[in-house]
Parts: C-alpha cells; sequence; structure tokens
C-alpha cells in the first residue's frame, strides 16, 4: 500500500505533522504500534510554550482547542527538603505565557482533528527495508507491510526509522524515573495533596527527588526520580508493581510520610521509566525520502522542550512540504536544517535543571536557580 506521505508514530510531534498536512490537503497516514488512542496513559501535564508548542498548534489551526484544555494556577511551583520543609513557595510562578495542559486530551485533541483512518492503530514496525526503486517497505508485527514514498520517523527514542539515517543509538542518562497516581487525593490522600500545593512539587536531596504535579480532577502524578546505574534495575522486573514499590520506597527511607506516600499509595502500578539520551549535536546527512522529527531525532533528558520541540518540528515539516509541492528533497533539506539548528539552541539554554534536582546539593541548587541566587550549597 502507498501512501503520500508516511509517518510512524501517533505522538505529538507525528500527529501535528498529520494535521498540518491536512490543513494544506496533502494525505498522510499514521501507524501507531498501541492498539488503541487510550491503551494507556499519555503522560502528565505539559507547559506549551509561545513559539514552539503554541506556535505548532496555529499552524494546526487548534489554538482555540488549546485554549480550552489550559488548567489555570498549575504554574505555582513549591520546593520541600526530604523532612517535608518548605524551602521555596511560588504560588504565581507562571506568567501565563506557558499554561499547563493535560499531554492526553491534547493528543485527543489532535486525533479529533483528523480524517477518519488517518491513524492505523495496532502497527509495531519491526523493520523498515528500502526497496530497489527507492521507496520504503515498512514491516509490521503482524507481518503486514507498508510501502512509503516519503518516510517520517516520529516513533521516540527507539525510532525503527532512525537507522536508515543515523548510527545513533540512545544511550542511559544515568537516572531512572517511577512514575505513580493518586487519585481524589484531596479526600483520600489530604496530607499529600496539601504537600504538592496547587501545580508542582520538587521535593528533592541528593540522588533522588520526588517531582509531583496536581492535574484535573483532584489527580496527583508523581515521578521519583533516582540516579542510579542500570544494574540497580536490571535484574527487577518491572511488571512486579509490589517489588517495584519496595525497591523505590527503600530509597525515600525516612522521608516524610506524606511525601513516601506519593509512592507507597500509588492507585496505579508504578511504572519504570529509565531515561536515555542521543549525543548533542546529532544530525545526519541528507538521505532520500526519509526523514526524523521529535525523540527521534533529538532525544534528550526532560527540560521542559521536548514536546515542544517535537511539535515544532511537526509543523514546520508540514508547512515545507506545502510550500514545496513536487520538490519533497527540498522540503526535508529545509526542514532538517531547521530543527538541527533549533535543537542546538535547546542544547545551548539548557540551565542543567533536571540534573540540578538530584545533584549533591539537591534541594538547594534548585531554590538557588529558580530564585537566582548565587551558589547552591546550604
Amino acid at each position: 500500500m502507498t501512501t503520500s506521505v508516511t509517518i510512524i508514530g501517533a505522538g505529538l510531534g507525528g500527529l501535528t505533522l498529520a494535521r498540518v498536512l491536512h490543513v494544506h490537503g496533502i494525505r498522510a497516514t499514521v501507524y501507531e504500534a498501541e492498539p488503541t488512542p487510550d491503551a494507556r496513559r499519555q503522560g502528565g501535564l505539559l507547559d506549551l510554550h509561545p513559539h514552539s508548542g503554541q506556535a505548532a498548534l496555529e499552524a494546526a489551526g487548534l489554538i482555540e482547542e488549546f485554549r480550552r484544555l489550559v488548567l489555570p494556577g498549575r504554574e505555582a511551583y513549591r520546593v520541600m527538603d526530604r523532612a517535608g520543609n518548605v524551602l521555596l513557595d511560588l504560588p504565581d510562578a507562571g506568567t501565563g505565557e506557558r499554561p499547563e495542559v493535560p499531554r492526553g486530551a491534547l493528543r485527543q485533541t489532535l486525533l479529533d482533528s483528523l480524517p477518519a483512518g488517518t491513524v492505523r492503530w495496532g502497527h509495531k514496525v519491526t523493520a523498515v527495508q528500502t526497496l530497489s526503486d527507492g521507496r520504503r517497505q515498512v514491516v509490521f508485527a503482524d507481518d503486514t507491510t507498508a510501502v512509503a514514498d516519503l518516510l517520517i520517523g516520529a516513533d521516540g527514542a527507539f525510532s525503527r526509522v532512525r537507522p536508515l539515517l543515523s548510527k545513533a543509538t540512545p544511550q542511559y542518562f544515568g537516572v531512572c524515573s517511577v512514575e505513580t497516581f493518586l487519585f481524589d487525593a484531596g479526600t483520600r490522600h489530604p496530607a499529600s495533596a496539601e504537600a504538592v500545593g496547587a501545580g508542582s512539587l520538587f521535593a528533592l536531596a541528593p540522588g533522588r527527588g520526588l517531582l509531583a504535579h496536581r492535574e484535573s480532577g483532584g489527580t496527583l502524578h508523581t515521578y521519583a526520580q533516582l540516579k542510579k546505574p542500570r544494574e540497580w534495575f536490571a535484574d527487577l522486573d518491572s511488571t512486579d508493581a509490589t517489588a517495584l514499590t519496595v525497591r523505590v520506597a527503600g530509597e525515600f527511607d525516612g522521608w516524610a510520610p506524606e511525601l513516601t506516600a506519593l509512592i507507597t499509595d500509588s492507585d496505579t502500578p508504578p511504572a519504570l521509566r529509565p531515561v536515555f539520551t542521543l549525543p548533542a549535536g546529532h544530525r545526519w546527512d541528507r538521505v532520500r525520502g526519509v526523514t526524523l522529527l521529535g525523540d527521534a531525532a533529538h532525544l534528550r533528558a526532560p527540560n521542559g522542550e521536548g514536546a515542544n520541540l517535537a511539535m515544532q518540528d511537526g509543523a514546520q515539516l508540514g508547512r515545507a512540504l506545502a510550500a514545496h509541492p513536487g520538490d519533497a528533497e527540498a522540503a526535508l533539506a529545509a526542514h532538517e536544517q531547521a530543527m538541527f539548528s533549533r535543537a542546538a539552541d535547546v542544547e545551548a539554554d539548557d540551565d542543567g535543571f533536571y540534573g540540578l534536582m538530584i545533584d549533591d546539593h539537591a534541594p538547594h541548587s534548585v531554590v538557588a536557580l529558580m530564585t537566582g541566587a548565587p551558589g547552591g550549597t546550604p
């Protein structure tokens, strides 16, 4: 089966590309490994930046829909130490320029904006092959195939499309994250709800920390961050919820109970998420008929820019293809040069916040960064 544009991955970047192409009358098909749109939770809150994520939604004609998703007050920040002492409380930290929206609701908005059948669910890519005529054949886990004239890899960290362009592979960053949820926290977990506050909580210590967000409906969404070698979790069955909870909770032994409850009282099985990155400055030479966007192209440690960049990549690639009818290579070349430059700018501007959260001076290093104070030691 041949399509005008074949997109692998129905994340925010791939869907933004599909939507912008649709706005410009260009047909696209998106292949996604997940069996249904709601097969798993789509992460927590996402702050969309004016020049990237919001600009992408403008290009997609969805800015009003986005505004209806905004959760007011979620830009508040609070920093605690392990004993639950509040070191910094910024209830009005945001300016409103980077509002928080639920990632899952944003993804659904993009899905709803596409023609029926654009996304083909349950299509896990196992291989991509180059045919004798230069087109690509995409092989799926059920042994079906699709032939692509123009192939876009929007398939994340472990992209199956990337090897057509680059030999780079993601490397473990030295930090793993364990995701938990508390539902109806104001009623069922009032102490934890009070600790998290109205927006985001950073409860930190050297080598470990709890990053929690207040989502809609009284949900507290937490990532337990641990600076650990891969050996720490290599022998752990991540599907054994009890064993994983015990292992992670042990790393927070002696912390305030309203903080440890964010792990031990989770209403969902904990999810282990090791953090991987691609080499800084990752890029490749132009290869005809194929390109990447988002984490497939420039995977970095979480810095608040990943989803924004992916959506910006998708929007600008869609615009480039519309601006170069009949000359996809010119569009792909323009997309890649602009994307490489954007990614380099983000790397240059990275303040290292993710590493600071659990460095040797945490939580004081984060307080210093947030307040503009010198140093970062107690």
